[in-house]
């Protein structure tokens, strides 16, 4: 990818990237569902609870696709986002982990409580060590304020970006927004989406 094609992706993917910090004081909502139906700027989207939401985006939207990855995708010096549980050895056992590109490297740093699950948290951190072992592998991750063991097994989701394209935005499409507006009338205003590309559910 060229430098001059390159940019506007990056710039997408910074946007879209609002997942890995906290929710913003204004009246916002995460979206993690499926695209149902297509009216034009409106998209009608079922939950992963199961409630029926009407998002509306514009002209402006920006998309970042989500494409399935491997573990041997991560080494050591990789940034990474995890999402995962806390284990009673103080370990935390990945749900997922998402490869940031290397120019998104420090964004949104450190370790936070996370919506996705109870008592699921986010580390955004570089990979300082992976050792394998018979249940998975085990990160040790670095971040400003401290560093924690993230174990990935083979269940672990483990995701890297891609440019999107508005088009993918379809029926049977799985989307994560990161903040979506409420609106009084009901309705749900996003000007940022990532999407699972080839089927992938956006896991975290």
């Amino acid at each position: 990818m060229s430098s001059v094609s390159r940019r506007p992706f990056l710039i997408s993917l910074l946007s879209v990237c609002t997942f890995a910090l906290p929710l913003q004081a204004q009246e916002t909502m995460r979206v993690r569902g499926t695209i149902e139906k297509v009216e034009g700027p409106l998209l009608l989207v079922k939950s992963r609870d199961g409630a029926d939401l009407k998002i509306v985006t514009g002209d402006a939207l920006s998309v970042v696709a989500m494409v399935k990855a491997d573990v041997t995708d991560i080494k050591p010096g990789t940034y990474v986002g995890a999402s995962a549980l806390p284990q009673a050895d103080g370990s935390l056992h990945a749900i997922e982990v998402h490869i940031f590109p290397e120019s998104m490297r420090g964004a949104g740093e450190g370790h936070r409580p996370w919506d996705l699950q109870p008592q699921a948290t986010m580390t955004n951190a570089n990979v300082e060590q992976m050792v394998t072992g018979t249940d998975g592998d085990t990160l040790t991750v670095k971040y400003k304020d401290g560093e924690k063991k993230v174990v990935v097994t083979p269940e672990t989701v483990v995701v890297v970006y891609a440019p999107g394209d508005k088009a993918d935005l379809k029926p049977g499409t799985g989307i994560f927004i990161g903040a979506a507006e409420m609106r009084t009338d009901g309705t749900l205003a996003a000007s940022r989406i990532a999407y699972g590309k080839n089927g992938l559910m956006p896991p975290m």
